[in-house]
C-alpha cells in the first residue's frame, strides 16, 4: 500500500511538472485545453472510485492519464474544426474582394459602353 501511494504520488508529481513546464505563457490552445480538462476530470473520478478499493493514488493517475488522452482526442477534433473555419472564412472573405472588385470592373466597362 505504501509503495503503490509513493508511486501514484511520484506519476502525479512528474504529470504536474511536465504540465507547468509545457506552459509557455501563451493562452493554451482548444487542444491543451482539452487536454488539461480531461485529465483533472480523469484525475478526481479516477481518485473517487480509487478510494472506493482503497488507492485513491493509483486511481488518480489512471484516470488522469485516461481523461487526459481523451480530452486530446477531443480537444484535438476542436482545435482541427477551428481551423477549418479560419480557412473557410479566409477563403470567403478573398473570394468576396475577387467579386466586388470584379463587380466595380463591370461598372467602369457599363460607364465606358454609355459614353462610346
Amino acid at each position: 500500500m505504501r509503495v503503490t501511494k509513493s508511486v501514484a504520488t511520484a506519476i502525479l508529481a512528474a504529470a504536474a511538472l511536465l504540465l507547468v513546464s509545457a506552459c509557455s505563457g501563451e493562452p493554451l490552445s482548444t487542444r491543451e485545453k482539452g487536454t488539461l480538462g480531461g485529465g483533472a476530470l480523469g484525475a478526481g473520478t479516477g481518485a473517487i472510485i480509487g478510494a472506493a478499493v482503497g488507492a485513491p493514488g493509483a486511481g488518480a493517475a489512471i484516470g488522469g492519464t485516461l481523461g487526459a488522452g481523451t480530452g486530446f482526442l477531443v480537444g484535438n477534433a476542436l482545435q482541427n474544426g477551428e481551423v477549418a473555419q479560419r480557412r473557410l472564412r479566409s477563403q470567403v472573405s478573398m473570394e468576396q474582394r475577387e467579386i466586388q472588385s470584379q463587380d466595380r470592373e463591370i461598372q467602369s466597362l457599363k460607364r465606358n459602353q454609355e459614353t462610346e
